[in-house]
């Protein structure tokens, strides 16, 4: 698989009979590379940092489910080819978690405006996030933030540099008035990102 394309394709799609043979290697896979891009800030926010890999995963298990064809690969290629790293850039799911559908609810018209305070800092950079699309991010009439969100983060050269040199720190920063957490990035975290990603 291409990933050096940064770009997932059709081709890159495998029918369903096949993939089956291969499923349990490559969600295996995906248990053990969450180790390294997956990532808790404060008690209710874990970032998943995306690959070519989780980004195909992911494809190949909503054709799966959905048993859509060739009309569904087209439609879910365009939901998440975007999100694969294009070079030069970090992408992220931010979920925010809270079991209780009461308190979360509560919680998250607390955190309006959030997609505005993300950011990863590294080697004295700030990279903000931008968010993905034209989705809604936090809702207007009542100020109230999406539990889930799709991030780039657009490194400046310099900020590459940093990133791949090991040196210093590098860490996620959510400076929401009502949500301010930061979370470092280990070294193996970092190192496996700065290959597959930058």
């Amino acid at each position: 698989m291409p990933r050096d394309t940064r770009s997932i394709t059709a081709a890159d799609i495998l029918a369903l009979d096949q993939y089956e043979l291969i499923r349990t290697d490559k969600k295996q896979e995906a248990i053990e590379r969450k180790k390294l891009t997956r990532l808790s800030v404060g008690p209710y926010a874990t970032v998943l940092f995306e690959t070519w890999d989780s980004m195909w995963l992911q494809i190949q298990e909503m054709l799966r489910i959905e048993k859509g064809g060739d009309a569904q690969l087209a439609d879910e290629l365009a939901a998440y080819d975007p999100m694969v790293p294009k070079g030069g850039e970090l992408t992220a799911t931010v979920l925010f978690e809270i079991e209780d559908a009461a308190r979360r609810d509560a919680f998250l018209r607390t955190i309006g405006g959030i997609e505005n305070h993300v950011a990863i800092e590294v080697g004295g950079h700030r990279v903000p996030a931008r968010p993905e699309g034209d989705i809604e991010r936090t809702r207007e009439r009542d100020n109230k933030a999406s539990a889930v969100h799709f991030f780039h983060f657009d490194f400046p050269p310099e900020a590459v540099a940093a990133w791949k040199s090991g040196e210093g720190s590098a860490m996620v920063v959510i400076d929401h008035p009502n949500y301010g957490h930061a979370a470092m990035i280990g070294r193996d975290s970092r190192d496996y990102l700065g290959r597959e990603c930058l």
